[in-house]
């Protein structure tokens, strides 16, 4: 980012990083009606303006005021991979020269769009290649929706964007006031228009974030398991250290209290370490009487992973373990494994695109 780029962001405030109750105020506060704000809003985030200039319906008089106060600031892609399963992964440059990975998934009868929330993770599950190189820090709202608008370039005019998972790249309830300003205008009508129950915001396991995320939001919730008692959880998740198994548990059942929801359970198998048929009933047990669903997820392995996947046959018999123990079980097949656009896999380095 040069200079004049520097000098823009701290005299100007970025448009996409507000929400509809922001942007009301600082209308307001230019003495402005309120529908005009409804208007500037509508501009931003349902039409997709990029500059100020393009709101046609908004007086010059306001549109002059704004300029000197506002620019709409989105994100650069800089290299897009499709798959040949059709999935496309996107790798974005910041204004600040960080860089992060989304992804397009398409599937029968929907266009999952995969956000990130965070330029690296601070969590550090061994298993995944986005942690190793640690946190570099939170995205802001205006970079999650940044996400949105390059992803709706990348696809036919007749396609949309039926589904979004906040599964990219970092943790989104460490970074949990953006990504609930960001949830506000991804499911508003007037904003990006989608569904409440077509949003899944995934964790490896921050249970005030969950607390707060059933309080306070509609959407649905993803949770990263992938290992039935508290050894094993911390050898692959040094989050258990802090929200061990029972407290997890605890605040998915007080997810699920509110407007009778239900959770995903994520548990990826990974070879000699959580597949084993043991581990399938132990896990049956444990999720009995909570309302879930289990995606069973063989491990995408990548060049530095110390981990295999779980054999098919493996894989095959923790599945069935848990369909005779009445439990909701899918084996979720993995898109873009060949471009590593898979569970894990994502990285923000051009260097390996």
């Amino acid at each position: 980012m040069g200079q004049a780029g520097i000098l823009r962001q701290v005299a100007l405030k970025n448009l996409r990083d507000m929400t509809y109750q922001e942007m009301l105020a600082d209308v307001n506060a230019l003495g402005e009606k309120p529908y005009r704000a409804s208007q500037v809003y509508s501009w931003v985030f349902h039409r997709g303006a990029t500059d100020i200039s393009e709101m046609t319906d908004v007086s010059k008089t306001l549109r002059s005021k704004l300029s000197g106060i506002f620019y709409i600031g989105g994100v650069n892609v800089e290299n897009v991979r499709t798959s040949s399963d059709g999935t496309i992964k996107f790798l974005s440059r910041l204004e600040d020269g960080l860089t992060i990975e989304s992804v397009l998934i398409p599937e029968a009868g929907r266009l999952t769009l995969c956000v990130s929330t965070q330029a690296g993770c601070a969590m550090g599950c061994v298993f995944c290649l986005t942690g190793s190189g640690g946190l570099d820090r939170n995205l802001t709202m205006a970079e999650m929706a940044g996400q949105v608008f390059a992803a709706k370039l990348l696809i036919k005019p007749d396609e949309r964007i039926t589904n979004a998972v906040l599964m990219g790249m970092g943790e989104p309830l460490a970074n949990y006031d953006n990504v609930s300003r960001f949830l506000s205008t991804l499911v508003d009508p007037a904003g990006f228009g989608l569904s409440h129950n077509k949003v899944t915001v995934s964790t490896a396991g921050l249970v005030p974030g969950i607390r707060r995320l059933g309080q306070e939001t509609k959407v649905n919730l993803a949770v990263s398991l992938n290992a039935v008692d508290d050894a094993t959880r911390e050898r692959i998740m040094p989050i258990n250290r802090r929200w061990p198994i029972e407290a997890l548990m605890r605040a998915m059942r007080e997810f699920c209290a509110h407007g009778k929801r239900h959770v995903t359970i994520e548990y990826v198998l990974l070879k000699n370490v959580n597949d084993s048929p043991r581990e399938a009933m132990q896990l049956a047990a444990l999720l009995k009487g909570l309302p879930c669903k289990v995606n069973l997820i063989p491990f995408n392995e990548f060049d530095s992973s110390r981990f295999q996947s779980a054999t098919p046959e493996r894989v095959s018999l923790f599945h069935k373990i848990l369909m005779d123990a009445g439990q909701a079980v899918f084996v979720r097949s993995s898109k873009g494994v060949d471009i590593l656009a898979a569970c894990g896999q994502l990285r923000g380095e051009k260097s390996v695109l």
